[in-house]
Order: C-alpha cells, then structure tokens, then sequence
C-alpha cells in the first residue's frame, strides 16, 4: 500500500523513495513526472489511467497554494463514474491520501508539488 511520508514544495515521499515531479498513485503504484496537457488545469484526458482502475476515492494535491485547477469536465466524468472527489492543496491532500488509505477504500491520488 502506497504511503505518503513527507512532502514540501517541489519533493514528496512516497514509500521511502523521494520523488522531486509530480505523481500519480494508481493501484499502490507511483507514476512519477507526470504532468497535465494543459500545464495548470487537470482534466479527465490527465487521469484516463485513473479512470481506468475505478478508484472509490480521487484525492488530487493542487500544489502547495492550490493554484491547479480541477476542470468541470473532469468533475462531471468522475461524478458518472461514482468517484468521489476530495481537491485541495498538496499538503492537506497529503494526509487526506493517508487517512483514507488506511480506512480501506479503494483510493488513488493525483498530486503537484510545486504552485
């Protein structure tokens, strides 16, 4: 199971490996330097990996300040697909990643370390 140790702007631990990009979490996996087509703005055509596994729950760090911005499409795929969704900046995502995995739901993550 993925666990998010530390994270300050720009790094972020996941496991004891220190990742200095952005990731995603998919199935207790880390996709490491992922970024978004269009920079600051996430959409469903960012997370079709995601999408794919079914999580219950998508928590998405929105940086540090929380300047990413969760576009409506891809809040209106995930509400079709039954996948809740909890957006806030990255150092709340954080522990809500980690309160939520130890709850035992099915959960994925979407995170970016920086603005």
């Amino acid at each position: 199971m993925a666990e998010i140790g530390r994270y300050r702007f720009g790094e972020i631990e996941v496991d004891g490996k220190k990742y200095r990009g952005d990731i995603k979490i998919v199935e207790d996996s880390v996709v490491s330097n992922w970024w978004r087509a269009e920079g600051h703005r996430l959409a469903a055509s960012d997370l079709e990996d995601i999408m794919s596994c079914r999580p219950e729950i998508l928590v998405v760090g929105k940086g540090l300040p929380g300047n990413m911005e969760v576009v409506g499409q891809l809040r209106a795929r995930l509400e079709e697909a039954g996948i809740e969704l909890i957006d806030e900046p990255t150092p709340q995502a954080v522990a809500t990643f980690n309160r939520v995995r130890k709850s035992g739901k099915k959960v994925a993550g979407a995170f970016h370390l920086t603005c």
